[in-house]
C-alpha cells in the first residue's frame, strides 16, 4: 500500500461520479490512474482494509521483518506503455538464469539454462542426457514463439484484432507455422514434435500450465493459450521480479491514482450493481448507494454476476442462472497450491556441481518431467493429490534482497515461493479445507525433499510464537482471501488475445475486450480479454474503452450521477 500522505479512506461527500470501480486490485487502480488523469470523477470501492488485491506484499509471519509477494509474485505482461503512461516508479529486475531442473530419477544431474552462457546451458543438456540436437531444438522452439510474441504483443493496449488480423501479423513477422501450430492443435503436439527428452519437454509444457488444469493434448486449447500469455509479455516472455515485492507494484498505481484525484475507499464491500450503474456497498457498518455514468469491475466476471443478481447473497444459485457477462472459460476452476517459506539459508544440492544460488536464481521445476505432469493429472482428476506433486520454486531475495530486514540479510535468510501443479479447486472443499491444506504442504515438502540434499523442515526460520515459517494457502484459501472464484488466478479460463472475425465490435468496450451485456458496466480485471497475470492491462483498456466513448454524458443511458 502506498504511504503517500495525501491518502485518505473517509466516504467521499456527495457528488457526482463518472465512473465506479468496483475492486481496487491493481487493474482497477490503473484504471482509476487512467480515468482521473483524463479529468474523469472516480470512485473506487475495495472490500479489503487495503488497496492492491493479489498483487500484494504481506508480512506472512508474525514478528519476522520479511515482505513477501503472498499470491501474484513475477512480472512479465505489465507494459511499459502503461509505466510511463502514469509514471510508474517501477523497478523490475531481470533474472540471469532461467530455470533449473533436477533429474527425479538422479538428482546430482540436472539442466540448468543460463540466459548468459548458452555454451554451459548446452553443456548441461547433454549432462541430463539430452539427445545431440536438443538444445538446439530447444533454442529454435522458443525462437519461433518470439517472432510471433514480438508481433503480437504491441495489440495487447490496442483495440482487439480479429484472428485473421493476428493471422496476418504473424504471417508478416516470418511466424505463419508456429501461429498454426499454437491455435489449430495442441500445444503438446508442437512439444512432443520438436522435442525428444522427457525432461525437456517437461520443462516446456510446464509454461502451459501454470493455474492451468489441463493436459498437452486437450482439444479445448486452453493449454495453448495459457502457453501464449506465458511468453508474449514484452515480446519476450521474460518474468521479472519487482524491486521491493509485489506490493510496490500495486502501491505505485495507488499512488498515481490518488494523485490524479480518484476516490479510493477501502473496507468497502460491495454489495449490489445494478443496470445503469447504481452500486450499494456496506462501509463502516452502514448501507450506502453511488451512480455514475461507467461501473468498471475489477472482481471476477462469476462475482460481478452475484452482484448483479437480484439475490446477492445466493451466490451458488446466481451462478446457474445468471451467466451474462461471462463465457464458459469464466467458470474454470483453478488448480494450484501456493506456498510461502523463510529459510535460514538455501538448500544444499543433490548436483554439487551447481551453486544453490544459480539453482534458485530462476525457475526451480521440481518432479515437472513430461510424462510426471500427465501422471499427476490424471491422479488429480481422478479425485486425489499426485504423488510426487509438480512444484515449482522462486527464490525473490536472491533477486531482491530488500524484501527482507537488514538483520535477516545478514543472517543469510531466503524467502522461497512455492507454486503446486495440477491441485484442482474440485480437490478442495469447505469441509475437507484443513485437511487438504496439511496434505498439500506435506505434499510439496516431500516433493522439494525429494530433489535436495537436505530436508526443507531443518531450514525453515522459527517465528517468535515459536511457528515455523511456512503458510500455505489452497484454492478456496485464495478465494477467501482475495475473491478469486475457485481459486483461479486468472479469474477463470484465459481467453486468445483476438476474437474471431465474425465477432461483434461495434462498441468500444467490445472493441477493447471489456464488454458485459449492459453497455455501462464494463471488465476491468483479470476476467477481461487479455486479462490474466498482473499486467494492468485490463485496467488500461478498460479506461481506454470509456474514453473512447465520448464526452461525458454521452451514450446510451449516460447521466450525471449523484451519491446518497
Amino acid at each position: 500500500m502506498s504511504s503517500n500522505p495525501t491518502s485518505s479512506n473517509s466516504k467521499p461527500s456527495n457528488s457526482a461520479f463518472d465512473a465506479i470501480i468496483v475492486g481496487g486490485g491493481h487493474n482497477g487502480l490503473a484504471a482509476a490512474a487512467y480515468l482521473a488523469k483524463a479529468g474523469r470523477k472516480v470512485l473506487l470501492l475495495e472490500k479489503l482494509e487495503h488497496p492492491g488485491g493479489a498483487a500484494v506484499s504481506a508480512q506472512a509471519f508474525d514478528g519476522v521483518d520479511a515482505r513477501l509477494s503472498r499470491y501474484s509474485y513475477l512480472v512479465s505482461l505489465l507494459p511499459q506503455q502503461v509505466i510511463d503512461d502514469l509514471g510508474l516508479r517501477i523497478r523490475l529486475a531481470r533474472r540471469r538464469y532461467s530455470s533449473y531442473t533436477p533429474d527425479p530419477h538422479d538428482g546430482g544431474r540436472a539442466l540448468l539454462v543460463d540466459n548468459g552462457d548458452a555454451a554451459a546451458t548446452a553443456a548441461s543438456f547433454a549432462a541430463v542426457g539430452a539427445p545431440d540436437g536438443e538444445f538446439h531444438a530447444f533454442t529454435e522452439f522458443y525462437a519461433g514463439f518470439r517472432q510471433l510474441t514480438e508481433a503480437l504483443w504491441p495489440t495487447m493496449t490496442s483495440p482487439l484484432p480479429t484472428r485473421s488480423e493476428a493471422r496476418n501479423l504473424a504471417a508478416r513477422a516470418g511466424a505463419e507455422a508456429v501461429w498454426d501450430a499454437l491455435t489449430e492443435r495442441p500445444i503438446g503436439d508442437t512439444i512432443a514434435k520438436s522435442l525428444q527428452h522427457d525432461l525437456v519437454r517437461g520443462v516446456v509444457l510446464t509454461d502451459a500450465l501454470i493455474g492451468t488444469f489441463a493436459r498437452a493434448d486437450d482439444e479445448d486449447l486452453q493449454q495453448n493459450i495459457c502457453f501464449l500469455y506465458h511468453l508474449v509479455g514484452g515480446g519476450t516472455g521474460d518474468w521479472d521480479v519487482p524491486v521491493g515485492g509485489m506490493g510496490a507494484v500495486s502501491g505505485e498505481l495507488e499512488r498515481a491514482a490518488r494523485e490524479a484525484g480518484a476516490a479510493i475507499l477501502t473496507s468497502a464491500d460491495v454489495t449490489a450493481v445494478r443496470p445503469g450503474g447504481t452500486v450499494s456497498y456496506r462501509h463502516d457498518g452502514a448501507e450506502h448507494t453511488a451512480t455514475a455514468s461507467w461501473v468498471l469491475a475489477n472482481v471476477a466476471p462469476v462475482v460481478l454476476d452475484r452482484l448483479r443478481s437480484s439475490d446477492a447473497s445466493d451466490g451458488a444459485a446466481q451462478q446457474a442462472t445468471q451467466p451474462a457477462t461471462r463465457n464458459p472459460n469464466h467458470l474454470r476452476e483453478g488448480a494450484q497450491v501456493k506456498v510461502n517459506l523463510l529459510l535460514k539459508r538455501l538448500p544444499r544440492l543433490l548436483d554439487e556441481t551447481i551453486s544453490p544460488e544459480a539453482a534458485f536464481g530462476g525457475t526451480f521445476h521440481i518432479n515437472e518431467t513430461w510424462s510426471q505432469l500427465d501422471a499427476a493429472y490424471l491422479a488429480a482428476a481422478a479425485g486425489t493429490i499426485p504423488d510426487p506433486l509438480p512444484c515449482e520454486i522462486y527464490c525473490h531475495s536472491l533477486t531482491d534482497p530488500s524484501i527482507l530486514s537488514p538483520e535477516l540479510q545478514a543472517a543469510g535468510a531466503q524467502t522461497l515461493t512455492v507454486f503446486g501443479l495440477h491441485v484442482p479447486d474440485r480437490l478442495i472443499t469447505a469441509e475437507n479445507n484443513d485437511q487438504r491444506r496439511a496434505e498439500l504442504q506435506a505434499a510439496v515438502l516431500k516433493s522439494l525433499n525429494s530433489v535436495l540434499a537436505e530436508p526443507m523442515e531443518e531450514l525453515l526460520l522459527t517465528g517468535p510464537d515459536g511457528q515455523p515459517c511456512i503458510e500455505t494457502k489452497t484454492t478456496l484459501d485464495i478465494e477467501r482471501a482475495v475473491g478469486m472464484p475457485r481459486g483461479n488466478i486468472f479469474h477463470g479460463g484465459l481467453d486468445w488475445p483476438f476474437v474471431e472475425d465474425n465477432a461483434p465490435l461495434d462498441t468500444p468496450a467490445q472493441r477493447w475486450g471489456v464488454a458485459t451485456d449492459d453497455p455501462r458496466i464494463l471488465l476491468c480485471g483479470s476476467g477481461a480479454r487479455r486479462g490474466g497475470a498482473v499486467s494492468a492491462i485490463g485496467g488500461h483498456n478498460a479506461a481506454m474503452a470509456v474514453l473512447e466513448s465520448g464526452p461525458l454524458g454521452s451514450g446510451p443511458r449516460s447521466r450525471r450521477a449523484s451519491q446518497g
